[in-house]
């Protein structure tokens, strides 16, 4: 999506503004600043609520500003600091692909080449024609012990290959995201075919 519009005006809603309560409540009088990133993720969330783009507008950045009590300019550092606010409308699903040496190693590039077969996109930070799916190119996102790893939105889909990316697209598409986590039914981070070690409970007996 390299063309669009700013929205002329920005508001919390009632889920935003109780949200924005609690967090800012964490902190000591006079310290509401540092509330700054949690409170962008909120503006993210309600984009996400409202238009099914999860993205950060300049307006959402000025009312942080406003509720914070700082200086416009200092909320806009934040935001463009930071990879993971998007500051340009986005699709319905993020696709965020690490790429870094784990992922690499174990078949990153396939993953890549199945999430632009599958979705249309040729390039990174591009929009699908449909608008479902944008692609980003991440670095480690810290589950490399179950590489490659493709990070959907907020959650993790780990251990996959070409196949099981393209039936993951397939489910998005359909609306239908399937459970979070190893794609090959791995228990969490045990060797593959389940855990060797510490498989049973040993109590050290009374004294």
């Amino acid at each position: 999506m390299a063309d669009f519009e700013q929205p002329a005006h920005f508001a919390f809603d009632a889920e935003s503004l109780a949200e924005l309560d609690k967090i800012v409540a964490k902190y000591p009088e006079g310290r509401q600043a540092s509330a700054v990133i949690p409170a962008l993720y909120v503006v993210q969330r309600q984009m996400k609520r409202q238009t099914g783009s999860a993205w950060v507008p300049i307006k959402g950045m000025d009312a942080v500003a406003e509720r914070l009590g700082m200086a416009p300019i200092r909320v806009y550092e934040v935001t463009t600091f930071y990879f993971m606010f998007n500051t340009a409308p986005i699709g319905k699903y993020h696709l965020q692909l690490c790429t870094t040496t784990p992922c690499w190693l174990r078949g990153s590039d396939d993953i890549v080449a199945a999430c632009r077969e599958a979705t249309g996109i040729k390039g990174w930070k591009e929009t699908s024609a449909d608008g479902l799916f944008t692609m980003t190119e991440v670095e480690c996102i810290g589950a490399c012990v179950n590489a490659p790893v493709l990070q959907v939105d907020d959650d993790f889909y780990e251990d996959l290959d070409a196949e099981k990316t393209k039936a993951l697209i397939a489910a998005l598409r359909e609306g239908k995201p399937p459970k979070p986590g190893s794609m090959t039914g791995r228990q969490t981070s045990a060797p593959d075919g389940g855990p060797t070690t510490l498989t049973t409970l040993q109590f050290a007996p009374e004294s």
